[in-house]
């Protein structure tokens, strides 16, 4: 065998280097509690936001702060449809006065076939 190789070592799977001299960021645990009993806690950084909801390890349920903390309700806007859109754009007059040109255009269409 070469005399280069490196036996008993996975290259690029382990460092040789020591923890002496670094510095960890400080940490902080967090405690969620599932539906259906599940309790488990998730470690975040001191300076992260924290959630008020996350995944279930466990079943994939919603689970909630354990301390009580609850997240502000978003305000969802109503679904706009294309009656909504099309309102914006013209008044009830102006449709209706697209609708006589249209209707016109195709009783003319029907008279020369």
């Amino acid at each position: 065998m070469a005399d280069r190789a490196l036996r008993g070592v996975g290259l690029g799977s382990k460092t040789f280097e020591d923890e002496q001299g670094v510095e960890f960021a400080e940490r902080q645990t967090l405690a969620f509690d599932c539906p259906k009993g599940h309790h488990f806690t998730i470690t975040f950084s001191v300076e992260a936001e924290l959630p008020t909801e996350w995944e279930c390890k466990k079943c994939g349920q919603v689970a909630r702060r354990s301390d009580g903390v609850v997240g502000e309700e978003k305000v969802e806007k109503p679904a706009r449809t294309h009656w909504d859109m099309l309102r914006e754009r013209r008044s009830i007059p102006e449709l209706e006065d697209i609708l006589a040109e249209q209707l016109t255009k195709l009783r003319e269409s029907d008279r020369i076939y």
